[in-house]
């Protein structure tokens, strides 16, 4: 079975009488009648069950030796769910991702979702999990949103592999001359716990090793979860891992996983994981779900395996980048489409009048009453969006969110502001409806995508200098007037350029919610200067990291984190979940 193949309908959710409808995403999740997975990937995906790992009935993953037998298939269409700078008051784009999907097999296109797995770090924090919501969700939702396959365990233990491999190698004559001051390699957990930020290892004496600073990432921004993200195949994903730089001799030499022979082990630690997870939405869409980088500390998108697998089976695949286009959708771009050779055929830009309200200045509790004036200043901030996609030569059908307290004059403000820069604004209530709510999206988006050219531009050339890259997205994109960059930090730049690593491109790691590095300033502000004060050169992954502001690689919980409200009920049910 082959893109362009007919498909059957997915099924509309069946809704329930008001008074018996489920009211929170894990209780609609839990209602739901889910179709074995076996099922699931004959019917949709012509995915025979000997070329599936079964784990339980409602999820698999698909054969590595399978996905070498669709080389010669043709793709089809990719598109890119992305929004506008994310707010306390919610945007929804996993869930509209799901939506469109559902949307997109309802009138009669045959299409599958890639997207992320979600971290435990979140789930457990102040972001909950990442799995959709309402009537567009992928399931089954508390096992996609805990451990699911496995997947990061894997991650993480080959990350701290390497790591136990590097202390190991210097406790015993350290024969490469690693100088444990410039050991670049930090330790990883999925669970956010700002207490491992920076930390003092090997204490205790003689027998276990020597003293010295150390400190943890979240797994989700570990350089192998980057690698896991971007591998084509298990012999690339070697490579890559080889390729890490662990740290640096006296002499400032460069000294690579592959050196200490820690790659083969954290291979066989990642086998399994590599393949793509395959599971369902509610409609019994296929989905894959693969991978999980944050786009805020690193590329975020799922797994470059599951995409280009995806494309190979079906005429539309769906897909997401972190947070707002100018955070995920141009790493997206920049990396993702720039390491894999795949090119959206449109964007969609998720919004909500919420959430452009809160842009305008208004503040959460006061969402609910219309406030035109505040839309219209809030506005800035999804036109800014639209001509960073318009940038790179892609089309973006804007899909608005809608809520209850939403009224036609709102409504009325963001189809004319999308409409002065050429674009459609749609409107969507998948969370409430499923496919049905979001068909008119759908449709939208296959009248941009049948007329794609996939004529992509990217923001910058290889060849360019990596501070003038990381200039070039700060002017470009964010609207800085310039960067700030110590000395020290436009030293270690130059030395990755030395090492032959110019030609890489660049991932920025800054907060999410502002075009700034400032959390604070909403809107569309501009001439600012972003502050670059450190950079990371992940070898294997093959890209820069640049940390801009006051980001970390290891968050922590808020005051009150949703582990406070997560629990087990006496039927073993998982309660809490969001």
């Amino acid at each position: 079975m082959s893109p362009g193949q007919p498909v059957k309908k997915s099924a509309a959710p069946e809704l329930a009488p008001q008074h018996l409808k489920p009211k929170t995403d894990i209780e609609i999740a839990d209602a739901a009648k889910k179709r074995p997975i076996l099922e699931i990937a004959r019917e949709k995906l012509g995915i025979a069950a000997e070329n599936l790992e079964p784990y339980g009935h409602y999820k698999a993953k698909v054969s590595l030796d399978y996905i070498k037998t669709l080389k010669d298939r043709p793709d089809g269409k990719l598109i890119l769910v992305t929004a506008i700078t994310p707010t306390p008051a919610g945007e929804g784009k996993t869930t509209t991702t799901v939506g469109l999907t559902d949307a997109l097999n309802r009138i009669g296109k045959k299409a599958m979702l890639c997207i992320r797995e979600p971290s435990l770090g979140p789930c457990f924090g102040m972001k909950g999990g990442a799995a959709g919501g309402g009537y567009a969700q992928v399931v089954p939702m508390a096992e996609i949103n805990l451990h699911f396959t496995g997947d990061f365990h894997a991650i993480g233990a080959a990350n701290n592999l390497l790591a136990a491999m590097i202390d190991n190698h210097i406790y015993w004559g350290n024969s490469l001359g690693i100088d444990p001051r410039r050991i670049a390699w930090r330790r990883a957990i999925d669970m956010n716990d700002r207490s491992l930020r920076h930390i003092v290892s090997s204490l205790g004496g003689v027998a276990n090793g020597f003293p010295r600073e150390d400190g943890f990432d979240i797994t989700v921004a570990s350089e192998v979860m980057a690698i896991f993200c971007l591998a084509r195949d298990l012999d690339d994903l070697k490579q890559r891992l080889a390729n890490i730089i662990v740290g640096y001799t006296r002499d400032r030499k460069p000294v690579r996983a592959g050196q200490i022979n820690a790659h083969g082990a954290m291979t066989a630690l990642l086998k399994d994981a590599l393949a793509p997870n395959l599971v369902q939405t509610l409609e019994a869409t296929p989905a894959f779900v693969h991978g999980g980088p944050f786009a805020n500390i690193a590329h975020g998108c799922n797994s470059v395996l599951a995409t280009t697998t995806a494309l190979k089976l079906c005429d539309y695949v769906v897909t997401e980048a972190g947070f707002g286009a100018d955070l995920g959708g141009e790493k997206f771009i920049d990396i993702k489409c720039r390491k894999a050779g795949i090119k959206p055929d449109c964007v969609v830009l998720v919004a909500t009048t919420r959430a452009l309200k809160m842009h305008g200045g208004v503040k959460k509790e006061d969402l609910k009453a219309e406030n035109l004036q505040a839309l219209e200043a809030g506005m800035a901030n999804l036109k800014r969006h639209i001509e960073n996609v318009q940038k790179f030569g892609l089309t973006p059908v804007v899909s608005v969110n809608r809520f209850s307290a939403d009224t036609d004059a709102e409504i009325d403000v963001v189809r004319r502001g999308c409409a002065e820069l050429g674009v459609q604004a749609v409107l969507a209530d998948h969370w409430a409806e499923g496919s049905k709510g979001a068909a008119d999206v759908a449709r939208a988006v296959v009248g941009v995508a049948e007329k794609s050219r996939r004529q992509l531009k990217l923001l910058y050339p290889d060849d360019m200098p990596l501070i003038d890259k990381i200039r070039t997205i700060a002017r470009e994109i964010y609207r800085a007037k310039d960067i700030e960059v110590a000395k020290p930090v436009q030293e270690q730049l130059a030395q990755f350029e030395a090492m032959g690593y110019g030609k890489a491109p660049v991932c920025i790691a800054k907060t999410q919610y502002s075009f700034t590095t400032n959390a604070d300033l909403k809107g569309a502000p501009a001439d600012h200067v972003i502050p670059v004060r450190e950079v990371r050169l992940s070898a294997g992954a093959e890209f820069v990291v640049a940390i801009c502001g006051e980001i970390m690689t290891m968050p922590g919980l808020p005051r009150v984190p949703a582990a406070d409200h997560i629990d087990v009920n006496a039927d073993g049910r998982i309660v809490g979940l969001f």
